[in-house]
């Protein structure tokens, strides 16, 4: 029997997920289908109710419905009660299970272009559901510091408070403070918003990454101008789609091929 998965987001049909899922169960010779559902903003426990009662086996939650997955769960992962946020939902007899792959999809992103993570001083730009997601697998990697600045100062606060090691900053007060990675979990490229970092934060030597993927954001292109190197999220997306599907199926599946072909497609 085929079983069902979908991603679930608003908007969600620039998704790339149902391709990689598709081609991760080819590999893997599974046998499941991947759909696309984009719920409105005020239906989303009507849909995910809706997709369980069908016979969806489980979801992925993509933006603005982390947190509220979080909210629908009666069994959750370690990390994903540590973040506050579900990106992974799976469907039992008895309960919805909720976890969070979006730490792991970054540090092995990362690990895979050559970063060092132990030892690095890193600065995460954001304090939203993106942030909260990744924070805790980036202090686990060992990092000597990691920096959060938000706009707003008291929601980077809140999180530090939740993450011990986690130190929150304005972002007028990061001018003269070097870092060797900076992760924008904002969601400023979306809008072709230009990042709110003062001059000399992104430098020659430091890698700059925006969890957005395919468009080159402004965050990006203000790195490359000041000699910084520069990636896109779209490895992240790929290795947090092979850590879900090992959630779901219990096998892993090999991503530098699909990450290869999305980037030449």
């Amino acid at each position: 029997m085929t079983e069902r998965y979908a991603v679930i987001g608003n908007p969600v049909a620039h998704s790339k997920s149902p391709w990689i899922h598709a081609e991760f169960a080819r590999a893997c010779r599974q046998d499941l289908e991947y759909t696309l559902i984009e719920a409105p903003l005020d239906g989303f426990r009507a849909a995910l109710d809706a997709f369980r009662a069908a016979g969806g086996s489980g979801m992925n939650v993509t933006l603005p419905f982390k947190e509220e997955a979080h909210a629908c769960c009666q069994r959750l992962s370690e990390r994903a009660r540590r973040a506050r946020v579900v990106n992974t939902l799976s469907f039992g007899a008895r309960a919805t299970s909720g976890d969070t792959t979006d730490g792991v999809g970054l540090v092995t992103d990362l690990r895979n272009q050559g970063v060092r993570l132990k030892g690095a001083r890193v600065l995460l730009m954001g304090a939203g559901g993106a942030a909260q997601g990744v924070a805790g697998e980036l202090l686990d990697a060992a990092v000597s510091s990691l920096v959060v600045a938000n706009r707003t100062l008291s929601r980077a606060q809140a999180l530090a408070e939740r993450f011990p090691g986690l130190r929150a900053c304005p972002y007028g007060e990061l001018a003269g403070q070097e870092f060797d990675l900076v992760v924008n979990a904002t969601s400023a490229g979306l809008q072709e918003e230009a990042a709110a970092l003062p001059p000399g934060v992104l430098r020659k030597g430091l890698l700059a990454y925006d969890m957005v993927y395919g468009r080159d954001t402004p965050f990006l292109a203000a790195a490359r101008a000041a000699g910084a190197r520069a990636s896109d999220g779209l490895g992240m997306l790929v290795e947090q789609a092979a850590e879900s599907f090992f959630i779901w199926r219990g096998v892993r599946p090999e991503t530098a091929g699909v990450l290869a072909r999305l980037r030449g497609a």
